[in-house]
């Protein structure tokens, strides 16, 4: 196995006002996903989701590219399947503590965003795109179907739309991204960051708890039928009830205050 010098931080961390920014941090390489920079990734994620003083998550990439998937180079230099095994199973633990930490994590693009860079932008929970982005699962191009990218594509995009990003590897643009549920906002690059910090800001003005259970719910009940989501979301429900930050939240409500989250 190869491995990789690499002076910079492969992700740059800044904390600011209940805000973690990770800014990926290979931008010759166009932030491309070796396992280096998986392993960087997932050793701050897994910091900030035991952190409660941070309440949201803003994952931005360095230069020119949001993330250009996977470090072809690297794969090629490691040519086994035990590698390969291994790659994904360190890709996709990442990806799914995307899901798992309690905290929102929104994907701030503002270039393209291919194969696993696109995946990366369909597991985090909300998405803000410049508009001159572009999204493509383009393993295809190179005789690789891009199947685990195709499993967070999938529960985004409709099935007719998913499968043809990942059977003919063409790009969409931003505008088109956003009409078919792969980000939440496009907008001029200019307004990127102000638009982002807006959707943050909308995220930190509410109940850490309530954001953080609902969130545990949300995905959890994606994978339930629908009896079993209903007993299940109505449990959660009846748990945030009785908590603290639901009676202050009430309270405020109709004293016509603004509520003191507690967290608890």
């Amino acid at each position: 196995m190869t491995t990789e010098t690499h002076q910079e931080p492969y992700v740059l961390r800044s904390d600011s006002q209940g805000i973690a920014t990770l800014t990926l941090n290979r931008p010759q390489q166009f932030n491309s996903l070796s396992s280096a920079m998986i392993a960087a990734l997932q050793g701050e994620l897994d910091a900030i989701a035991a952190d409660p003083v941070l309440r949201v998550v803003v994952i931005a990439g360095a230069g020119k590219a949001f993330c250009a998937g996977h470090d072809l180079k690297e794969m090629r230099a490691n040519h086994s399947k035990a590698f390969m095994q291994a790659l994904f199973t360190q890709c996709g633990k990442m990806m799914m503590t995307l899901t798992q930490m309690p905290q929102p994590v929104i994907a701030r693009i503002h270039g393209i965003a291919t194969a696993a860079g696109c995946q990366l932008v369909s597991m985090c929970d909300l998405a803000v795109a410049a508009d001159v982005s572009r999204f493509a699962t383009s393993g295809i191009n190179v005789g690789l179907f891009c199947a685990t990218p195709g499993v967070g594509l999938s529960r985004n995009l409709g099935r007719k739309q998913a499968l043809e990003m990942l059977l003919t590897g063409d790009f969409i643009d931003a505008p088109t991204a956003l009409q078919q549920g792969l980000v939440n906002r496009v907008v001029p690059s200019s307004d990127l960051d102000a638009e982002v910090n807006k959707l943050a800001q909308s995220i930190l003005a509410k109940s850490s708890l309530a954001i953080g259970m609902g969130k545990q719910m949300f995905y959890k009940q994606l994978e339930m039928g629908l009896d079993a989501a209903y007993q299940y979301a109505s449990e959660v429900m009846a748990c945030n009830m009785m908590s603290e930050d639901a009676g202050e939240g009430i309270d405020a409500f109709i004293g016509k205050r603004k509520a003191e989250w507690k967290g608890r």
